[in-house]
Protein backbone atom coordinates (compact mmCIF):
# COMPACT_ATOMS: atom_id res chain seq x y z
CA UNK A 1 0.00 0.00 0.00
CA UNK A 2 1.42 3.25 -0.86
CA UNK A 3 2.17 5.75 1.69
CA UNK A 4 0.06 8.77 2.74
CA UNK A 5 3.22 11.18 3.84
CA UNK A 6 4.45 13.68 1.63
CA UNK A 7 8.03 14.66 1.21
CA UNK A 8 10.03 16.86 3.20
CA UNK A 9 12.42 19.70 1.86
CA UNK A 10 15.55 20.97 3.46
CA UNK A 11 17.91 23.75 2.23
CA UNK A 12 22.01 22.86 1.88
CA UNK A 13 24.25 25.02 0.99
CA UNK A 14 27.86 24.54 -1.06
CA UNK A 15 30.08 26.37 1.36
CA UNK A 16 29.60 27.52 4.84
CA UNK A 17 27.65 30.38 3.75
CA UNK A 18 24.01 31.26 4.75
CA UNK A 19 21.00 29.57 3.36
CA UNK A 20 19.11 30.99 0.56
CA UNK A 21 22.26 31.96 -1.99
CA UNK A 22 22.41 30.51 -5.38
CA UNK A 23 24.68 27.78 -4.12
CA UNK A 24 21.58 26.35 -2.23
CA UNK A 25 20.69 22.44 -3.54
CA UNK A 26 16.89 21.45 -2.45
CA UNK A 27 16.82 18.20 -2.09
CA UNK A 28 13.80 15.53 -0.85
CA UNK A 29 13.16 12.30 0.97
CA UNK A 30 10.67 10.15 1.99
CA UNK A 31 10.32 8.57 4.90
CA UNK A 32 9.39 4.90 4.52
CA UNK A 33 7.08 3.47 7.05
CA UNK A 34 8.41 0.65 9.19
CA UNK A 35 7.34 -2.23 8.75
CA UNK A 36 5.16 -4.20 10.65
CA UNK A 37 6.33 -7.08 13.10
CA UNK A 38 3.94 -9.72 11.60
CA UNK A 39 5.47 -8.61 8.15
CA UNK A 40 9.13 -8.98 9.59
CA UNK A 41 8.50 -12.47 11.08
CA UNK A 42 7.05 -13.81 7.81
CA UNK A 43 10.34 -15.44 5.78
CA UNK A 44 10.76 -14.00 2.34
CA UNK A 45 9.99 -16.22 -0.63
CA UNK A 46 12.56 -16.79 -2.59
CA UNK A 47 12.81 -14.81 -6.17
CA UNK A 48 10.68 -16.37 -9.01
CA UNK A 49 12.47 -15.87 -12.76
CA UNK A 50 10.87 -13.86 -14.91
CA UNK A 51 8.97 -11.73 -11.91
CA UNK A 52 11.83 -9.36 -10.72
CA UNK A 53 15.22 -7.63 -11.80
CA UNK A 54 16.03 -6.67 -15.10
CA UNK A 55 17.18 -10.27 -16.44
CA UNK A 56 13.42 -11.96 -16.01
CA UNK A 57 11.84 -8.93 -17.52
CA UNK A 58 11.61 -9.98 -20.52
CA UNK A 59 10.60 -13.72 -19.44
CA UNK A 60 8.00 -12.62 -17.62
CA UNK A 61 6.46 -10.52 -20.60
CA UNK A 62 6.31 -13.51 -22.46
CA UNK A 63 4.17 -15.47 -20.19
CA UNK A 64 2.27 -12.67 -19.35
CA UNK A 65 1.57 -12.60 -23.38
CA UNK A 66 0.91 -16.41 -23.50
CA UNK A 67 -1.47 -15.73 -20.81
CA UNK A 68 -3.53 -13.32 -22.26
CA UNK A 69 -3.57 -15.26 -25.40
CA UNK A 70 -4.73 -18.29 -23.65
CA UNK A 71 -7.24 -16.14 -22.42
CA UNK A 72 -8.43 -14.24 -25.38
CA UNK A 73 -8.48 -17.63 -27.28
CA UNK A 74 -11.09 -19.07 -24.38
CA UNK A 75 -12.64 -15.98 -24.62
CA UNK A 76 -13.33 -16.74 -28.61
CA UNK A 77 -14.03 -20.20 -28.30
CA UNK A 78 -16.70 -19.34 -25.55
CA UNK A 79 -18.66 -16.91 -27.91
CA UNK A 80 -18.16 -19.23 -31.24
CA UNK A 81 -21.91 -19.84 -32.97
CA UNK A 82 -22.37 -23.72 -33.14
CA UNK A 83 -24.39 -23.67 -37.71
CA UNK A 84 -26.84 -26.25 -38.29
CA UNK A 85 -25.42 -29.34 -40.63
CA UNK A 86 -26.53 -28.44 -44.07
CA UNK A 87 -29.64 -30.43 -45.29
CA UNK A 88 -28.29 -31.80 -48.49
CA UNK A 89 -25.20 -33.72 -46.12
CA UNK A 90 -27.09 -34.89 -43.43
CA UNK A 91 -30.06 -36.30 -46.07
CA UNK A 92 -26.92 -38.25 -47.56
CA UNK A 93 -25.99 -39.81 -44.73
CA UNK A 94 -29.28 -40.81 -43.47
CA UNK A 95 -30.02 -42.30 -47.05
CA UNK A 96 -26.49 -44.56 -46.42
CA UNK A 97 -27.78 -45.58 -43.86
CA UNK A 98 -31.09 -46.83 -44.54
CA UNK A 99 -29.51 -48.43 -47.16
CA UNK A 100 -26.70 -50.04 -45.10
CA UNK A 101 -29.52 -51.56 -42.89
CA UNK A 102 -31.37 -52.98 -45.89
CA UNK A 103 -28.80 -54.46 -47.65
CA UNK A 104 -28.08 -55.98 -44.04
CA UNK A 105 -31.26 -57.30 -43.89
CA UNK A 106 -31.42 -58.98 -46.93
CA UNK A 107 -28.69 -60.37 -47.04
CA UNK A 108 -29.93 -61.69 -43.32
CA UNK A 109 -33.01 -63.17 -45.20
CA UNK A 110 -30.95 -64.85 -48.10
CA UNK A 111 -28.87 -66.52 -45.95
CA UNK A 112 -31.76 -67.60 -43.81
CA UNK A 113 -33.15 -69.07 -47.42
CA UNK A 114 -30.07 -70.41 -48.02
CA UNK A 115 -29.72 -73.14 -44.96
CA UNK A 116 -33.58 -73.12 -44.04
CA UNK A 117 -35.21 -76.30 -43.97
CA UNK A 118 -38.53 -74.68 -44.68
CA UNK A 119 -37.51 -74.70 -48.32
CA UNK A 120 -36.60 -78.07 -48.33
CA UNK A 121 -37.13 -80.24 -52.16
CA UNK A 122 -39.98 -82.46 -51.07
CA UNK A 123 -42.06 -82.77 -54.46
CA UNK A 124 -40.36 -82.59 -57.91
CA UNK A 125 -42.32 -82.51 -61.12
CA UNK A 126 -41.11 -83.78 -64.72
CA UNK A 127 -41.92 -83.03 -67.60
CA UNK A 128 -40.50 -83.23 -71.37
CA UNK A 129 -40.12 -86.79 -71.43
CA UNK A 130 -41.37 -89.54 -74.38
CA UNK A 131 -38.64 -92.16 -74.31
CA UNK A 132 -38.20 -91.89 -70.39
CA UNK A 133 -41.35 -91.85 -67.88
CA UNK A 134 -40.96 -89.10 -65.03
CA UNK A 135 -41.15 -91.87 -62.69
CA UNK A 136 -37.36 -92.46 -63.60
CA UNK A 137 -36.17 -88.69 -63.49
CA UNK A 138 -37.58 -88.50 -60.25
CA UNK A 139 -36.04 -91.52 -59.24
CA UNK A 140 -33.08 -90.29 -60.75
CA UNK A 141 -33.09 -87.08 -58.07
CA UNK A 142 -33.90 -88.90 -55.04
CA UNK A 143 -30.76 -87.48 -53.75
CA UNK A 144 -31.85 -84.05 -53.81
CA UNK A 145 -35.42 -84.90 -51.36
CA UNK A 146 -34.73 -82.64 -48.02
CA UNK A 147 -32.24 -80.17 -49.80
CA UNK A 148 -32.98 -76.53 -49.13
CA UNK A 149 -34.18 -75.31 -52.78
CA UNK A 150 -31.99 -72.28 -53.36
CA UNK A 151 -28.69 -74.62 -53.31
CA UNK A 152 -30.09 -76.92 -56.43
CA UNK A 153 -28.05 -75.97 -59.44
CA UNK A 154 -28.92 -77.05 -62.94
CA UNK A 155 -25.61 -78.55 -62.85
CA UNK A 156 -26.25 -80.74 -60.16
CA UNK A 157 -29.41 -82.51 -61.53
CA UNK A 158 -27.66 -82.83 -64.87
CA UNK A 159 -25.38 -84.96 -62.90
CA UNK A 160 -27.82 -86.72 -61.45
CA UNK A 161 -29.33 -87.27 -64.42
CA UNK A 162 -25.63 -88.36 -66.72
CA UNK A 163 -26.91 -92.38 -66.06
CA UNK A 164 -30.36 -91.81 -68.22
CA UNK A 165 -28.21 -91.74 -71.93
CA UNK A 166 -31.61 -90.28 -73.51
CA UNK A 167 -31.32 -86.68 -71.73
CA UNK A 168 -29.84 -84.44 -73.26
CA UNK A 169 -30.05 -81.69 -71.43
CA UNK A 170 -31.79 -80.43 -68.63
CA UNK A 171 -33.08 -77.30 -66.26
CA UNK A 172 -34.46 -77.05 -62.98
CA UNK A 173 -36.86 -74.17 -61.44
CA UNK A 174 -37.92 -73.56 -58.03
CA UNK A 175 -41.42 -73.75 -57.24
CA UNK A 176 -41.57 -72.87 -53.39
CA UNK A 177 -42.02 -73.39 -50.78
CA UNK A 178 -41.13 -77.22 -51.31
CA UNK A 179 -41.51 -78.03 -55.05
CA UNK A 180 -38.16 -78.39 -57.64
CA UNK A 181 -39.84 -78.31 -61.40
CA UNK A 182 -37.04 -80.36 -63.76
CA UNK A 183 -37.60 -79.55 -68.11
CA UNK A 184 -36.17 -82.09 -69.54
CA UNK A 185 -34.88 -81.73 -73.46
CA UNK A 186 -34.40 -86.03 -75.07
CA UNK A 187 -32.01 -86.97 -77.52
CA UNK A 188 -33.88 -87.64 -80.45
CA UNK A 189 -34.20 -91.26 -82.43
CA UNK A 190 -33.50 -90.86 -86.26
CA UNK A 191 -33.13 -94.11 -87.34
CA UNK A 192 -32.89 -97.94 -86.03
CA UNK A 193 -30.20 -99.93 -86.10
CA UNK A 194 -30.33 -103.64 -86.26
CA UNK A 195 -28.32 -105.96 -83.55
CA UNK A 196 -29.63 -109.27 -84.11
CA UNK A 197 -32.98 -109.62 -83.18
CA UNK A 198 -33.40 -106.10 -81.95
CA UNK A 199 -33.63 -102.72 -83.02
CA UNK A 200 -32.10 -100.01 -81.41
CA UNK A 201 -33.61 -96.56 -81.75
CA UNK A 202 -30.11 -94.09 -82.15
CA UNK A 203 -29.58 -90.24 -82.40
CA UNK A 204 -27.54 -88.34 -84.87
CA UNK A 205 -24.66 -89.08 -82.82
CA UNK A 206 -24.92 -93.02 -82.57
CA UNK A 207 -26.42 -92.87 -78.96
CA UNK A 208 -28.78 -95.93 -78.40
CA UNK A 209 -31.70 -94.65 -76.99
CA UNK A 210 -34.14 -97.24 -76.87
CA UNK A 211 -34.67 -101.24 -78.38
CA UNK A 212 -37.77 -102.81 -80.13
CA UNK A 213 -38.04 -106.09 -81.72
CA UNK A 214 -41.49 -104.51 -84.09
CA UNK A 215 -39.69 -102.17 -86.33
CA UNK A 216 -42.85 -101.56 -87.88
CA UNK A 217 -44.28 -100.13 -84.33
CA UNK A 218 -41.59 -96.87 -84.97
CA UNK A 219 -41.65 -94.94 -87.79
CA UNK A 220 -37.91 -94.08 -87.98
CA UNK A 221 -35.79 -95.38 -91.31
CA UNK A 222 -33.58 -98.58 -90.39
CA UNK A 223 -29.54 -97.93 -91.78
CA UNK A 224 -28.43 -100.76 -93.52
CA UNK A 225 -25.53 -102.75 -91.77
CA UNK A 226 -25.64 -100.01 -88.71
CA UNK A 227 -22.59 -98.15 -87.34
CA UNK A 228 -20.36 -101.61 -86.39
CA UNK A 229 -20.74 -102.90 -90.02
CA UNK A 230 -20.83 -99.56 -92.49
CA UNK A 231 -18.13 -97.85 -90.18
CA UNK A 232 -18.42 -94.52 -88.14
CA UNK A 233 -17.46 -92.17 -90.94
CA UNK A 234 -20.48 -93.64 -92.93
CA UNK A 235 -22.84 -94.15 -90.09
CA UNK A 236 -22.49 -90.65 -89.11
CA UNK A 237 -22.85 -89.03 -92.68
CA UNK A 238 -26.43 -90.96 -92.49
CA UNK A 239 -27.20 -90.53 -89.59
CA UNK A 240 -27.02 -86.27 -90.36
CA UNK A 241 -28.71 -86.36 -93.12
CA UNK A 242 -31.69 -87.92 -90.92
CA UNK A 243 -31.06 -85.61 -88.07
CA UNK A 244 -31.88 -82.81 -90.55
CA UNK A 245 -35.23 -83.81 -91.89
CA UNK A 246 -38.22 -83.00 -90.75
CA UNK A 247 -40.53 -85.28 -88.76
CA UNK A 248 -42.58 -85.75 -90.99
CA UNK A 249 -40.67 -86.74 -93.87
CA UNK A 250 -38.59 -88.82 -91.16
CA UNK A 251 -41.81 -90.89 -90.78
CA UNK A 252 -42.17 -91.78 -94.72
CA UNK A 253 -38.65 -93.38 -94.97
CA UNK A 254 -37.92 -97.15 -94.75
CA UNK A 255 -33.99 -97.46 -94.46
CA UNK A 256 -31.11 -95.43 -95.52
CA UNK A 257 -27.70 -96.53 -96.78
CA UNK A 258 -24.30 -94.94 -97.86
CA UNK A 259 -21.63 -96.45 -100.55
CA UNK A 260 -19.48 -93.22 -99.59
CA UNK A 261 -19.93 -90.12 -97.25
CA UNK A 262 -20.77 -88.09 -100.78
CA UNK A 263 -23.50 -90.97 -101.76
CA UNK A 264 -26.05 -91.41 -98.84
CA UNK A 265 -29.40 -92.65 -100.21
CA UNK A 266 -32.97 -92.82 -98.63
CA UNK A 267 -36.01 -94.65 -99.65
CA UNK A 268 -39.29 -93.81 -98.63
CA UNK A 269 -42.07 -96.30 -97.56
CA UNK A 270 -43.80 -95.92 -100.93
CA UNK A 271 -40.22 -97.39 -102.94
CA UNK A 272 -39.27 -94.40 -104.27
CA UNK A 273 -35.27 -93.18 -103.76
CA UNK A 274 -33.68 -89.92 -102.66
CA UNK A 275 -30.45 -89.25 -103.92
CA UNK A 276 -29.37 -87.27 -101.16
CA UNK A 277 -25.23 -86.87 -101.77
CA UNK A 278 -23.15 -85.51 -99.05
CA UNK A 279 -23.95 -83.84 -95.80
CA UNK A 280 -23.08 -80.28 -97.30
CA UNK A 281 -26.54 -78.44 -97.45
CA UNK A 282 -28.51 -80.44 -95.91
CA UNK A 283 -31.38 -78.55 -94.07
CA UNK A 284 -31.52 -76.60 -97.76
CA UNK A 285 -31.90 -80.32 -99.08
CA UNK A 286 -33.85 -81.09 -96.37
CA UNK A 287 -36.52 -78.03 -97.28
CA UNK A 288 -36.21 -78.74 -100.88
CA UNK A 289 -36.98 -82.45 -100.65
CA UNK A 290 -40.52 -82.26 -98.32
CA UNK A 291 -41.65 -79.31 -101.07
CA UNK A 292 -41.34 -82.05 -103.57
CA UNK A 293 -43.07 -84.28 -101.58
CA UNK A 294 -45.87 -82.51 -101.12
CA UNK A 295 -46.29 -82.18 -104.85
CA UNK A 296 -49.26 -84.38 -106.27
CA UNK A 297 -48.38 -87.92 -107.74
CA UNK A 298 -49.15 -88.12 -111.68
CA UNK A 299 -50.04 -91.45 -112.39
CA UNK A 300 -49.40 -91.20 -115.41
CA UNK A 301 -45.73 -90.39 -114.83
CA UNK A 302 -45.25 -91.43 -111.77
CA UNK A 303 -42.07 -90.11 -109.57
CA UNK A 304 -39.39 -92.94 -108.75
CA UNK A 305 -36.38 -91.19 -107.99
CA UNK A 306 -36.08 -87.57 -106.17
CA UNK A 307 -32.47 -86.13 -106.41
CA UNK A 308 -31.55 -83.83 -104.26
CA UNK A 309 -27.86 -83.69 -104.38
CA UNK A 310 -27.94 -80.11 -105.86
CA UNK A 311 -30.22 -78.10 -104.06
CA UNK A 312 -30.81 -75.68 -106.25
CA UNK A 313 -30.98 -77.84 -109.25
CA UNK A 314 -33.16 -80.67 -108.00
CA UNK A 315 -34.55 -83.43 -110.57
CA UNK A 316 -37.65 -86.02 -110.59
CA UNK A 317 -37.34 -88.66 -112.50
Amino acid sequence: MASTRRPTYTSTGRSGGGGGGEGDVISASRSVPEPAPEELQKPKKPRQPGKAGTRGFGRGKRNGNKAEVQASSDAAGANVVAFPEPKGKRRKRNILTTAGILVAIVAGLLAAAFFSPVLAVHTISVSGTRLLTPAQVQAALEPLQGKPLPQVTDEEVARLLEPLVQVKSVSAQARPPSGLAVAVRERVPVALVKQGEQYQLVDVDGVQLAATADPASVSLPVIDGGAGTIGQDLFRATAAVLGALPADVLAKLSNASAQSVDAVELKLVDGQTIIWGNAGEKELKAKVLAALLKVPADPKNPVRVYDVSVPRHPVTR
